[in-house]
């Protein structure tokens, strides 16, 4: 049986990663510095061995957030792409992988910064006119910056046909 291999990266794919084996603790951190590391309610991360961690494309910028935590983000775009936490392992942000759906969160953390409203989440109206339309998505895929969810040899595309993408 053969490890499972997870790749991601940021939006505009100057920074790429390779994660191998399992990622563990995969959770919802709701603390106050993810929150504005984010710009989101909460941050998903996972955290895969240093040993089994390796950057594929270019080098994130750090800030150290404390004195025991730097984070990790493309200096380019701005996506947030990792945590650090003096351990032995390296922290991604879940929503950065290739496929975001193969690693499902099992807990959540700091639930003290947790928005009170989230358990409505689900009750909220759905306007189907605010939807994308099947042609607007074409469009906006036509004229796209933002990196395919997968490994690609060049970046930026010189030619965005040579990548596979039209």
């Amino acid at each position: 049986m053969s490890a499972a291999i997870h790749t991601g990266g940021c939006q505009c794919g100057a920074v790429r990663y390779r994660a191998e084996g399992e990622i563990g603790f995969p959770h919802l951190c709701h603390c106050r510095m993810c929150q504005k590391a984010a710009g989101n309610y909460f941050m998903p991360l996972g955290g895969v061995m240093h040993e089994n961690f390796k950057l594929t494309r270019g080098e994130p910028a750090w800030f150290r957030s404390s004195e025991t935590v730097r984070r990790g983000f493309c200096e380019k775009c701005g996506t947030p792409l990792f945590y650090d936490g003096s351990s032995d392992h390296m922290s991604i942000t879940l929503g950065s992988l290739d496929d975001p759906q193969s690693v499902k969160p099992e807990l959540q953390t700091n639930l003290a910064h947790k928005m009170s409203w989230f358990g409505e989440l689900d009750h909220l109206q759905h306007d189907n006119a605010m939807d994308i339309t099947e042609e607007q998505e074409k469009t906006v895929s036509a004229s796209s910056n933002q990196h395919p969810d997968h490994d690609t040899e060049v970046w930026p595309p010189g030619n965005r046909h040579a990548e596979g993408q039209s």
